[in-house]
């Protein structure tokens, strides 16, 4: 069986490696330096062999992020970075939904004074 890192991967365009902080859970990015929370300063490459490198740099890093994985994006006309799929747009934007801890603020926040 071969290895999820030694299998191929087919780039079609721009993209990134992305994963989730494991002390809370956040969406982080594969940067130059390390991890970083802005998409902007990813680093974005259209090469598979580079998306290779920066794959096994992020999944090497067990102990800040887990579950890396290849991702597209699009590169915009003034070199913004943006998610290139749905499931990417919702997971840099957050939760489609309220979360109960949000709630629980909200109506703590609402509670009559007597």
């Amino acid at each position: 069986m071969t290895s999820p890192l030694q299998q191929k991967l087919k780039i079609t365009g721009p993209v990134v490696v992305t994963a989730n902080r494991l002390a809370d859970g956040v969406v982080v990015y594969r940067g130059e330096g390390g991890w970083t929370t802005k998409l902007d300063s990813a680093a974005v490459t259209t090469s598979a062999a580079m998306a290779q490198d920066l794959l096994a740099a992020a999944k090497a890093d067990g102990l800040r992020a887990v579950d890396a994985y290849v991702a597209p994006v699009l590169v915009t006309e003034d070199s913004r970075v943006r998610p290139g799929n749905l499931r990417e747009r919702i997971r840099s934007s957050g939760p489609t939904i309220d979360l109960p801890l949000h709630v629980l603020k909200v109506k703590a926040d609402h509670v009559p004074v007597r």
